[in-house]
């Protein structure tokens, strides 16, 4: 990437990434520290996995700071936000991937659980994203959120009700808060990964090559590391004029609706 022509002020310093103990936000964090960013680790139940992040921030030499954020507990869990800002001396990136999900079908999906799945998906994404913005607005350096949606923002599946329409949600609060913060050279934008071997998915680090998804066009889940890349890129300079967009990194999932519909053979997709 060429930054030749970039003042000092054009690089983000300071980056908060949720529920990033494993997974996305952990190859996120470490993408993000590469970048030049000293980091904000939070973990929800895995304290050892976000330390873990933390060695590996440190180690590319960038300072990281830990906490625990539970986004069941709202409004007030977001205050770790300001508190990580604080400690940081500011905040110039904002990462929200923790999320949760569930599977039932709607008509047999109990309320605590649809409401603790768009609290955490929905609600604190957004807590998070309003005092992440204010405090951006405050420094006048402009500033990246990015908000870790899903293919499920753009399209549904059975059994994953509560999780499609929070992801969907959190897809137009990006759009809306790319409008409402671009005077302020804050961009807002969406990544919505497809099938990625990570914990949540029930899949350690594994090699993906060795993988065989016969309904995705690249043949195999996604790393980790490939959705980060991506983050990354949208933090960095080269992307100070994308905002209010959602970039798929899905393999080419999305891309096989049609083709996914006229090639199933019997009705096992109308159970999770």
């Amino acid at each position: 990437m060429d930054t030749s022509d970039k003042t000092p002020d054009d690089f983000p310093r300071t980056a908060i990434v949720t529920g990033s103990d494993s997974g996305i936000g952990k190859a996120t964090a470490v993408a993000l520290a590469k970048l030049g960013c000293d980091v904000g680790i939070t973990w929800h139940s895995d304290e050892q996995g976000a330390k873990a992040t933390a060695d590996e921030v440190r180690a590319i030499g960038r300072r990281a700071e830990v906490r625990q954020l539970d986004l069941s507990v709202l409004p007030g869990a977001a205050d770790v936000i300001d508190e990580l800002a604080d400690t940081l001396g500011g905040v110039d990136v904002l990462v929200n991937n923790a999320g949760r999900g569930s599977s039932a079908l709607l008509v047999e999906l109990d309320y605590d659980t649809w409401r603790e799945v768009l609290a955490t998906d929905l609600d604190g994404a957004f807590l998070c994203l309003r005092r992440a913005a204010r405090r951006m607005i405050d420094a006048g350096r402009g500033g990246r959120i990015v908000n870790i949606t899903s293919v499920h923002e753009h399209q549904p599946r059975v059994g994953m009700g509560a999780y499609c329409a929070a992801k969907g949600g959190l897809g137009l609060l990006t759009k809306t808060a790319a409008l409402e913060l671009s005077e302020h050279r804050i961009t807002v934008n969406a990544v919505a990964p497809g099938e990625v071997a990570t914990p949540m998915t029930g899949q350690g680090d594994i090699d993906v090559h060795q993988q065989h998804r016969a309904g995705v066009p690249l043949g195999r889940p996604g790393d980790a590391r490939e959705i980060a890349a991506v983050v990354a890129f949208l933090c960095s300079p080269a992307a100070s004029y994308v905002t209010g967009a959602s970039w798929p990194v899905d393999g080419g999932m999305l891309e096989m609706g049609p083709m996914a519909g006229s090639h199933l053979q019997g009705e096992d997709w109308r159970r999770p």
